[in-house]
């Protein structure tokens, strides 16, 4: 089964195959799982905001820098980028709002930063209005999305 790692928002973690990363309650948040399926490493990042400010360069809990800093991180544990793949879920409208909508700003920021990094998005769970809890399994690439929220009933997909 693997190490079980819980993150919160604006943490990453990194790890090696047979880990399993967590996190909870992505409303407008985005988790961002990526992966070197050769080598079997990955991380996810819960992105809380697109983009950081100059002197916030180097907090993750933007999606640029976030993004770049977990894959830092994981090339400095052995990954390769050419065997990298990508997974998303989140970026829910979660409130009415008037112009602003935080959770499509992430969802356009984290594939825009993926792109820049040649990092295939090969799944996405994304936007609608439902909050999302995620869970990345490294050795398979398998991401469980659980949907919670509005009238609908819990709901669990795989991507």
């Amino acid at each position: 089964m693997g190490n079980k790692i819980i993150i919160g928002i604006g943490e990453y973690a990194v790890a090696n195959n047979p880990s399993i990363i967590i996190t909870l309650g992505l409303g407008s948040c985005v988790g961002v799982c990526v992966r070197d399926k050769r080598n079997r490493i990955g991380g996810m990042i819960h992105v809380m905001l697109p983009e950081a400010k100059d002197k916030l360069k180097k907090m993750s809990k933007y999606a640029d820098p976030g993004i770049k800093l977990m894959i830092d991180e994981m090339v400095k544990k052995g990954a390769n980028l050419r065997n990298f793949e990508a997974k998303i879920a989140g970026g829910a409208s979660m409130f009415q709002t008037k112009g602003f909508d935080v959770g499509k700003r992430n969802v356009e920021k984290t594939k825009e930063v993926l792109r820049s990094l040649h990092i295939p998005l090969i799944a996405e769970d994304t936007g609608k209005n439902r909050a999302r809890s995620i869970e990345f399994h490294i050795e398979t690439g398998d991401l469980f999305v659980k949907k919670v929220g509005g009238k609908e009933k819990i709901e669990i997909i795989k991507l």
